[in-house]
């Protein structure tokens, strides 16, 4: 039996969508019975480090709750950053933690989860699951089939079963995913490239809607002086700057930049290579590497940066690099672009299509071409400027929060009443 109160307050879903800021006090009156949508965001993980589905996360349900809606994210405490977590509730998001009993990889099993869902379950009506296979997903989808919740997922390139784990993969679907994708009232894909997964998937057709990751440009506005960052790293004024920013793994292609870089020294006297983000188990290989090449005092490691200091590394480089062997959209590009600072990417790369030679420059997974795409734009200054303003053009006119979250919401708005009929 659906719930008389989910059918009340779904029925002024739509009168929000154009609500932002502006309209926040006045969204909750809007809503039939003058109760607020809820909305239960799932996420295996919610630490910084972690990257985009985090980030896309957060900026979300940062957007919805904006927009009157009643928001929680339900996580486990994996990695656990209570900082960020802090910082998330401060903007009136809920934010439950999970305790992790057991990591399988990434895969996080949390029992505890049950008991609170027996409790709050109903009192949402949608649920967004992002990542697929979770243990997380596996009992949310339980619930959400007992009470009658719509739910949307959002794989954010977690789709295919390859790369790593494979037979395991293909056993949680055979038990779990398959069914989870099916009873969906929509798949979210990031672009043309996840759609083709999902339909690979057997997804049907018309469960798959392509929303893009998105940015508040906003926060771009005030950006730091130049030459912050260099003066902290002792990197001169007028030598180059290749910065890559990100989890230093295996499918991010650094072994393929390190490559390229090598023969880039040969080429710009003093030129630098940042390599910025948490070590997701390939940093010694990496820096065994650049002994080998001979290039370990032009490439500097910092580690995972955040906030004001992300900033300072986007502006203070004169190209930013993502040279993956797979990446399904890479939220730190718009995030490089709103600073005006143009990018190298590899087509591997699903945004490949909507960047290249608007914002950056997009390469084959070759070590040549990458070098020699990193070599035009950090020799010509009129490039840099051209692709930089161009970039920031693109993310505020098409990527902005406002503009994906309202996407967002007709997806929700169409699940919700396909449930309530």
């Amino acid at each position: 039996m659906i719930d008389e109160d989910r059918v009340s307050r779904g029925a002024g879903l739509a009168e929000q969508k154009n609500g932002g800021d502006r309209r926040r006090s006045t969204d909750s009156d809007n809503m039939a019975g003058g109760e607020r949508l809820r909305i239960l965001q799932v996420i295996p993980f919610f630490a910084r480090s972690m990257g985009g589905p985090v980030t896309a996360t957060h900026c979300l349900s940062r957007e919805l709750v904006k927009r009157g809606f009643e928001v929680e994210i339900l996580t486990t405490d994996f990695e656990l950053d209570e900082e960020f977590v802090r910082l998330v509730r401060g903007e009136g998001i809920g934010v439950t933690l999970a305790k992790c009993d057991l990591a399988l990889g990434q895969f996080l099993v949390s029992p505890s989860m049950k008991s609170w869902l027996k409790t709050r379950a109903r009192d949402f009506d949608m649920i967004h699951m992002h990542e697929f296979r979770s243990y997380q997903n596996n009992i949310v989808h339980a619930f959400a089939r007992r009470h009658q919740i719509p739910y949307v997922l959002q794989a954010h390139g977690s789709l295919l079963p390859f790369f790593e784990k494979q037979r395991l993969k293909l056993l949680y679907d055979f038990v779990w995913g398959r069914r989870i994708l099916d009873e969906a009232a929509a798949v979210i894909a990031l672009n043309h490239m996840e759609e083709e997964e999902c339909r690979s998937m057997g997804v049907k057709e018309d469960k798959i809607k392509i929303i893009p990751n998105g940015i508040s440009i906003s926060e771009f506005e005030l950006l730091p002086e130049r030459g912050t960052l260099r003066t902290k790293l002792g990197i001169c004024p007028d030598w180059p700057v290749v910065l890559y920013l990100g989890r230093i793994h295996r499918i991010k292609g650094l072994d393929l930049l390190l490559a390229a870089f090598a023969s880039l020294v040969k080429e710009l006297k003093n030129v630098r290579l940042i390599l910025a983000g948490p070590d997701g188990g390939f940093l010694t290989d990496l820096e065994s590497q650049a002994r080998v090449l001979r290039i370990e005092d032009r490439v500097i490691v910092t580690g995972p940066l955040h906030n004001r200091d992300k900033l300072e590394a986007f502006v203070d480089a004169d190209v930013f690099v993502l040279p993956s062997s797979y990446e399904i959209f890479g939220y730190v590009l718009l995030e490089s672009l709103a600073c005006g600072t143009p990018v190298v990417i590899t087509d591997r790369c699903g945004i490949a299509d909507v960047i290249g030679n608007v914002g950056g420059l997009v390469v084959p997974y070759d070590k040549d071409l990458l070098a020699g795409a990193l070599l035009s734009v950090l020799s010509q200054a009129d490039l840099r400027r051209r692709l930089g303003q161009q970039g920031r053009s693109l993310v505020a006119g098409r990527y902005d929060w406002s503009i994906v979250a309202n996407r967002m919401m007709d997806v929700y708005d169409t699940s919700i009443r396909s449930t309530i009929k």
